[in-house]
This record gives structure tokens, sequence and C-alpha cells, in this order.
């Protein structure tokens, strides 16, 4: 043996403690070529509270009869995941209407990147859409 481990075998098990979870680096990134913009970005990974907000930014406002809202779904997460060299975000929610007029090539591209770093899938997407329509039928029918 080389000293590789088997993709079936269990790792030993180790508990980690708060510590170690709080200071663990686990924001991952990548740097890609886009090349309608002319250059290298930086694409990371959201944290919890930016994927829940990002989420959330889905949907129009919930008090009102939440529906989904989709309009600059890219532009939304590549404006949480784009970062400079040092990790501070290039963009602001403010920003979201003029990245959307960009390139839709380049959006996709640097997108479905920060999906991948985020976790996010398009069946995320639709299981809160689903459990949205639940929450509103259970609040009609509470009239």
């Amino acid at each position: 043996m080389n000293g590789t481990i088997k993709p079936d075998a269990t790792p030993k098990k180790v508990f980690l403690t708060k510590k170690t979870i709080l200071e663990a680096e686990d924001l991952a990134h990548e740097d890609v070529y886009v090349k309608e913009w002319g250059g290298w970005v930086r694409v990371r990974g959201l944290t919890g509270t930016e994927r829940d907000r990002y989420e959330t930014s889905l949907f129009s406002d919930v008090k009102k009869g939440a529906k989904p809202d989709l309009r600059n779904i890219r532009s939304k997460l590549v404006t949480m995941c784009l970062t400079n060299e040092d990790g501070k975000h290039l963009f602001s929610f403010n920003d979201v209407e003029k990245l959307g007029k960009k390139s839709a090539k380049a959006l996709d591209l640097v997108f479905a990147k920060a999906q991948e770093l985020s976790g996010l899938r398009k069946e995320d997407v639709d299981e809160l859409q689903k459990n949205l329509e639940s929450v509103q039928k259970e609040d009609s029918n509470s009239d």
C-alpha cells in the first residue's frame, strides 16, 4: 500500500472543539479568468449568513404573500461572492442592477463557480419555493 486512504475507509474519529470549528479557514475561493471582462476575478463561497440572505432575496416580501423573485438571480449571487485578493467584497447589493447589465456569458461563468463554491444547487431554490408555498397555504387557511 502506498499510504493512501481507500475511498471507503473511515477516517479516525476526532471530535472538534468549538474553538477549532470557529477558527477553521473553511471559505473556499477560486480565481476565474473572465475573457469578457479582460482579467481575473476572485470568487468566494458564501458564509452561512450570506447564503440565508441570498436565498431570502429570491422571494418578494413575505408579509405581502411571498412569491419567487428571480430577477437578477445571477448578479445577486455574483455580487455576494466576488472579492478582492484580501477577501473584501467588490460589490454591495446596491450594485446588483448595474452588474446585471453586464455580459450574460461572463455572469454565468462566475455564477456557476459561486454556486459550486457555496454548495448551491437548483434543487435548493426549488425546495425553498415549495416551503414558501406551504407557508402561504397555511397562512391563507388561518384567515
